[in-house]
């Protein structure tokens, strides 16, 4: 049994020394909190001041771009979908939260969205392709809003009776664009935290929504569930802890098999997490404030692979796994 245990350590150790992270030579010191990976050579970033940045040859080179009209902005969302065509979400009350896509590689941008609601404050957008789209505000009158587009040009406000409930004190973090996503032709997650942490899970692109309690850290402004991620329908990971108290490790991870339907609290994270990501089947990589931890077995046991200060992780495989950070930090993960 001793044995086991033990072989079992030094794999997990292995895989973490065999991954490393590069930093990216990115010129600009904007915060980074929106990562969209579209392939080992597309990686787009956003972030404060207007902010966005674009690589098209694996980090090789990256543009950077300030979108015209939006230099006190803060970009905390990306979706991408191509080396042309990407959306952007700021975040900020009344008209600070906006949406911008450019259909030009960021040569040119055309506002699609302006909030009007004094009470409203985005947080994020999920795609389900480049036309069908969903983004969230925190809480107005006991509800998320949501706004969607099927077109990918025009937005609207979902029905007030269709948006999830909120409890007071309850709200989402734009701390990696991953508090709401979208998953196949049609699922959506949004987790919360705040007085109250829940998941929210809609089968049709938002017009109903099941909710259950989410196991993590909870109770006051800065605790809640921060990053969902599923690997398929069935399983998945939340994460998150408290911001105010990033080296408090205690109920900041939990694991669904079921789609959702329930979630169990796991451990082993170094502190608050505020994004998480599949890599491939069994691996899974956590980042927040104080560090990145590595699971090469499904999240029963984690490894500790830097102290870099990171807000966002995503991966679509292996070799396309990627973070974003302050301070203009892009983060390539090389296995």
């Amino acid at each position: 049994m001793r044995s086991t245990a033990f072989l079992l350590l030094m794999f997990l150790t292995a895989a973490s020394a065999s991954a490393q992270w590069v930093r990216q030579t990115v010129n600009t010191t904007a915060d980074f909190r929106g990562l969209s990976v579209v392939n080992e050579k597309i990686v787009w970033a956003s972030g404060t001041g207007g902010t966005v940045v674009r690589t098209v040859d694996g980090g090789k080179t990256w543009d950077v771009v300030t979108v015209p009209g939006a230099e006190k902005l803060d970009f905390r969302d990306i979706e991408a979908f191509d080396a042309n065509t990407a959306y952007i979400l700021s975040i900020g009350n009344s008209e600070n939260s906006r949406i911008y896509k450019t259909i030009d590689g960021g040569a040119t941008w055309k506002l699609q969205f302006t909030n009007k609601d004094e009470k409203a404050f985005y947080d994020a957008i999920a795609c389900w392709d480049r036309r069908n789209c969903i983004a969230m505000s925190d809480p107005v009158n006991g509800r998320f809003p949501l706004i969607e587009t099927k077109d990918g040009t025009n937005w609207s406000l979902m029905p007030h009776e269709q948006l999830p409930a909120a409890k007071e004190g309850e709200a989402a973090f734009a701390a990696s664009g991953t508090c709401l996503i979208a998953f196949g032709r049609s699922t959506a997650f949004l987790v919360s935290g705040g007085t109250d942490a829940h998941i929210f899970r809609s089968d049709d692109r938002g017009k109903t929504w099941s909710v259950v309690d989410a196991p993590l850290t909870k109770g006051s402004a800065s605790a809640g569930v921060f990053s969902i991620a599923m690997r398929d329908r069935q399983i998945g990971v939340i994460v998150g802890g408290d911001y105010q108290n990033p080296d408090d490790a205690a109920n900041n991870v939990a694991f669904t098999a079921d789609g959702g339907k329930t979630w169990t609290l796991g451990n082993g994270l170094k502190g608050y997490r505020s994004g998480v990501a599949f890599v491939e089947k069994d691996t899974y990589i956590a980042v927040g404030t104080n560090g990145v931890d590595i699971s090469s077995d499904g999240g029963r046991k984690w490894q500790p692979m830097t102290k870099e200060n990171l807000n966002a992780v995503q991966s679509k495989s292996p070799k396309a796994t990627w973070a974003a950070g302050p301070k203009g930090l892009v983060m390539k993960l090389l296995r």
